[in-house]
């Protein structure tokens, strides 16, 4: 997983409630358990006609939000089934920070576990970072500082500390046991000599 610190770029506005995980990534795409190739299909019955052709009224159809990193959402983004896609779709695509009211747990614990930075943020705070967008003004998110910056404006943000580590040093659930392989070999040998019975 790579590590997250500092971020920066145009954000890209989908002000919509209950974004559920099959908007965000169709059942039909679940298919593959490969984490690449996914974000041609991310928002798929929002960015697309019946024929396959962009939808030109899509955020991020248009330029420069196609090279969005940033999406900011409704409340409860994340809604609906578990999908571990979703969190994979968006980051195929190029989102890595998704900034909202609220999300939905499963969906938000899964971001963390991929490598992406979910934001909590009040809705008039998150107003003010929209009017950025609209002017297509590149704002910069320093994960270590607890930071969004914007021309000489501030807005500071929450993130659990233990969450927060595993970010900035891109530590997923596999990487996290690595981490104890001395402690787990050393407790496996212990149990072969003194109960050799178990092996």
């Amino acid at each position: 997983m790579k590590k997250f610190n500092i971020l920066k770029g145009i954000p890209a506005n989908l002000p919509i409630m209950n974004v559920d995980t099959d908007m965000i990534i169709p059942k039909q795409f679940l298919k593959t358990i490969k984490r690449t190739g996914l974000g041609k299909n991310l928002f798929f019955e929002m960015r697309y006609d019946e024929k396959g052709n962009k939808k030109e009224n899509f955020v991020l159809n248009q330029k420069p939000y196609d090279q969005s990193t940033i999406l900011l959402t409704g409340k409860n983004f994340g809604c609906g089934s578990s999908r571990e896609h979703a969190p994979w779709a968006l980051l195929d695509f190029g989102i890595k920070c998704v900034i909202g009211p609220s999300f939905a747990d499963i969906f938000y614990n899964n971001c963390f576990k991929n490598g992406m930075l979910p934001i909590i943020l009040d809705v008039d705070k998150i107003e003010e970072l929209v009017q950025y967008s609209k002017r297509k003004e590149s704002i910069e998110i320093n994960l270590e500082n607890e930071k969004i910056i914007f021309g000489n404006k501030i807005i500071n943000f929450k993130i659990d500390a233990f969450k927060k580590k595993c970010l900035l040093n891109g530590l997923d659930d596999i990487a996290l046991s690595l981490n104890k392989e001395k402690n787990i070999t050393s407790f496996e040998n212990e149990m072969k000599k003194n109960k050799p019975w178990i092996n």
